[in-house]
């Protein structure tokens, strides 16, 4: 035997043939395809839900304020206390109309105010205006005949508050405190100031629209669209009595 079959018989045997490069190519793991990427939302789509977004806070920001100024006593010397009409029933105040006669009353008794504005118009049919019925109700529990003016225009709060503008001009007065329900002060008050008055709000603090959660939040729901709309309109959503606006 050759040396050289002595050396191959010595050699140990070696391991399986090398495989090929193409066999190794084939057998490496297959990588997941990634995922698309998701495709982008139109302008129009983006501008929809921004609008919904700014009406959202706008309705929510008045909302607020008019909570915020339902709980503020504004009350300070002024030359007028006006008390915004509601319903009356033959010369009677209703309920919520009396309260705030007697709030207006308790604000004139503290010296805040020499005379106390009643407001408000009559519908068809009626035999007093709300602001007669008011006057009258003040002067029998004692207020003086004198310091009770009533400005008996108006079926609304801004056709009201409009007329008592013009009153004061003639009379020469600027300044007042505008007596309603909580709920009803902001708009109240908005509508004083744009009428060309010096206004603030002294809401009552009793009567039937304070008297359970369930009506304050149906009264901030309805104050907060009619403030909405008077703020894009300078209109009053209103009409009739007076009662709430």
């Amino acid at each position: 035997m050759t040396a050289r079959h002595e050396l191959t018989r010595a050699l140990p045997a070696s391991g399986p043939p090398p495989r090929r490069v193409a066999d190794l190519v084939g057998e490496a793991p297959t990588l997941p395809l990634r995922d698309e990427p998701p495709r982008r939302r139109g302008w129009g789509f983006r501008l929809v839900v921004g609008a919904l977004v700014l009406a959202l806070l706008v309705v929510g920001g008045t909302a607020f304020r008019v909570w915020q100024v339902a709980r503020i006593d504004d009350r300070q010397p002024v030359d007028a206390v006006i008390v915004l009409g509601a319903a009356q029933y033959d010369g009677e105040p209703s309920s919520i109309f009396a309260y705030r006669l007697r709030h207006a009353e308790a604000l004139y008794e503290q010296g805040l105010a020499p005379r106390i504005v009643t407001t408000g118009g009559n519908r068809a049919g009626d035999a007093y205006t709300e602001a007669e019925a008011g006057r009258r109700y003040l002067i029998e529990r004692g207020v003086p005949a004198e310091a009770v003016v009533a400005v008996a225009e108006g079926s609304d709060t801004l056709g009201s508050l409009r007329a008592v503008a013009a009153r004061a001009q003639q009379d020469g007065w600027t300044t007042a405190l505008v007596v309603s329900d909580p709920w009803h002060s902001l708009r109240a008050r908005t509508m004083a100031r744009d009428s060309g008055l010096d206004a603030w709000t002294s809401p009552t603090r009793s009567g039937p629209v304070v008297q359970t959660r369930e009506t304050q939040l149906r009264y901030i729901a309805r104050e907060t669209a009619a403030l909405l709309y008077y703020q894009l309109t300078h209109a009053s959503v209103d009409s009739g009595s007076t009662d709430q606006g």
